[in-house]
């Protein structure tokens, strides 16, 4: 009798959080969510599509985008910039999917005050922040991924200081424990904020 208007998803968390694990899993349970498709200047890896996994830009298209205004957010990372076309959000949003990002604090911020000029994406938005329940369970996830040397784990431990100071600039809070819990979490999350009023949909009976 009611459907709720889409949602614009921004899990934001400290690198080795987990937000990327809790993105798939996301996306695997729910049908009606989809992942906004991120514009990128570094080359494409074996396998990847343009326009499936990135759209993948030259730095001077890349450029002029960025001075057009184009991006949401955008970033640049070890040499590669990355950014999330407005047009990209709007248009799924107004195909009435749900649209999920994951980005970092930094880019959790621009967003929201994006947000705060533009009433369509202030609308759809939820901004959620998921954390280890501290920093020595961060450290040890950053340890086992095997991928990054002591000096560089400290680096990214001193940054989540940083980032996890600024937990109150979320709608919601996850403290991390486990994957199955972290979805369930989320999965209510997403279900509470389908059953805001301020989202309904109005059909003939709520006129009653």
């Amino acid at each position: 009798m009611t459907e709720a208007s889409p949602l614009l998803i921004v899990i934001s968390a400290p690198s080795g959080g987990g937000k990327t694990t809790l993105q798939d899993q996301l996306l695997a349970a729910n049908p009606s969510l989809t992942r906004a498709v991120t514009c990128t200047t570094r080359e494409p890896r074996a396998g990847e599509k343009d326009g499936e996994d990135y759209y993948f830009l030259d730095a001077t298209s890349f450029l002029k985008r960025v001075q057009a205004g184009n991006f949401l957010e955008h970033a640049t990372v070890f040499g590669n910039s990355y950014g999330i076309l407005k047009s990209e959000v709007l248009s799924k949003l107004r195909l009435g999917k749900d649209v999920l990002l994951n980005v970092d604090v930094q880019g959790a911020a621009t967003i929201r005050d994006r947000a705060e000029s533009d009433p369509e994406l202030k609308a759809a938005l939820v901004r959620v922040f998921l954390t280890p329940p501290s920093l020595a369970t961060l450290e040890e996830r950053l340890k086992r991924r095997g991928t990054d040397s002591p000096a560089v784990i400290q680096k990214r431990l001193s940054v989540a200081r940083q980032e996890i100071a600024q937990w109150k600039n979320f709608d919601y809070l996850i403290i991390s424990t486990s994957i199955a819990e972290d979805l369930r979490r989320m999965q209510c999350v997403i279900e509470a904020e389908r059953m805001r009023v301020t989202r309904a949909v109005r059909s003939p009976l709520l006129e009653m």
